[in-house]
């Protein structure tokens, strides 16, 4: 005679073991009290390679692996981590890199300036060196401006360095940027300078870098963290190679497109020589492209400080492109207020703002110039 469900109890119900084991399921992770701090130089194939013990007898160098929870998570040259497991830096050992340290800054970019997805370029730097040759490339100010833009939203301060002064006069160029606080320095070639410094050159070959922009420059540098930013060909590499005596592959310019040709894919951070603890440079790879997808509009105005007050008669609501109406910056810029480039500048202005229909043709030429 069956039994009435009334009378099952507990011990009639049969419980099928978890094929995944019997383990309950936690959100909680390991603390990892006993990881250590290294900061980030390289970052090659899913390998990191990190400083331990930076200026201490106990520095070395630690190759690590990402944790699968940090696995969405972009780690960049410049970033101070957490490492645990082998952290000898012995050869063919590999720690596991588990945290990723809040970040003084973090300087970014997206593929162009409809691209949703921003891409971490390189983390706690204090300052941007935007690279630019006054001649083979072509130097463009659109990528300047882009430059600075990222690096005043980075909250990052902001160098330009031109190279082969001695090919092109650079005045004009530089007059774009007459009105803007921050330092300029011009290098040339050792043969139309004063004096020189070997160096290795953008042909490979040997040559001899202006020693009295090397020395500009480096006055900058101590204790701070720089990136170097800017087109191949330029000098960077170069540049980098005179400040730290490593040998950062070089490339020269083709002469059929007038770019550079690249030759590092990777950003490498260097300590520089004879200099304070906490003294880094961080080359970057030959830049095609530099949108600002992530800034606001209203940051990007911002890094116009020549401009900016002429908004203060602007309708409320302007958004200053080219379709405002009544927008200040045009009487501002006509008045001569923002100097004899103004026109220029609000034209590149407008260019990065670019929400005009009427503009798409000219924002795409511009993002073209600057790839």
């Amino acid at each position: 005679m069956a039994r009435s469900t009334d009378s099952w109890d507990e011990s009639d119900v049969r419980i099928r073991p978890s094929k995944k084991g019997s383990r309950p399921r936690t959100k909680d992770r390991p603390s990892h009290d006993d990881a250590v701090t290294g900061r980030i130089i390289t970052v090659d194939r899913g390998r990191y390679t990190a400083v331990v013990g930076e200026d201490s007898g106990e520095e070395r160098i630690i190759i690590a692996a990402r944790a699968r929870e940090l696995r969405r998570s972009p780690v960049v040259a410049g970033d101070f981590v957490s490492l645990v497991g082998d952290v000898s830096g012995e050869p063919d050992t590999l720690a596991r890199l588990v945290r990723i340290q809040d970040r003084k800054t973090l300087l970014r970019r997206s593929a162009d300036d409809t691209d949703p997805i921003e891409r971490a370029v390189v983390a706690n730097a204090d300052q941007l060196v935007v690279v630019v040759a006054a001649a083979n490339p072509e130097p463009r100010t659109g990528f300047i401006d882009r430059a600075l833009v990222a690096a005043y939203d980075a909250g990052i301060e902001p160098l330009l360095l031109v190279t082969k002064a001695d090919v092109k006069d650079p005045a004009e160029l530089l007059s774009n940027y007459e009105h803007l606080d921050f330092p300029v320095i011009i290098s040339r070639t050792a043969d139309s300078a004063a004096s020189g410094i070997d160096a290795r050159s953008d042909d490979g070959l040997s040559a001899r870098l202006d020693s009295d922009a090397v020395s500009q420059l480096r006055a900058y540098l101590d204790g701070k963290v720089t990136v170097m930013l800017g087109h191949s060909g330029v000098g960077k590499s170069t540049m980098v190679n005179a400040l730290t005596g490593a040998e950062r592959a070089t490339g020269g310019v083709n002469a059929v497109t007038g770019r550079g040709r690249h030759t590092s894919s990777s950003a490498l951070a260097l300590k520089l020589t004879d200099a304070p603890s906490g003294s880094w440079i961080i080359d970057t790879p030959g830049i095609r492209s530099f949108g600002l997808a992530h800034v606001d509009p209203d940051r990007i105005l911002r890094s116009f400080p020549d401009l900016e007050p002429g908004t203060d008669a602007c309708e409320r609501g302007c958004k200053h492109n080219a379709s405002a109406v009544n927008c200040g910056l045009d009487a501002w810029v006509s008045e001569g207020h923002a100097g004899p480039t103004g026109a220029a500048r609000l034209a590149s202005l407008r260019r990065l703002l670019g929400t005009d229909p009427r503009m798409e043709g000219q924002e795409t030429k511009e993002l073209g110039s600057i790839s």
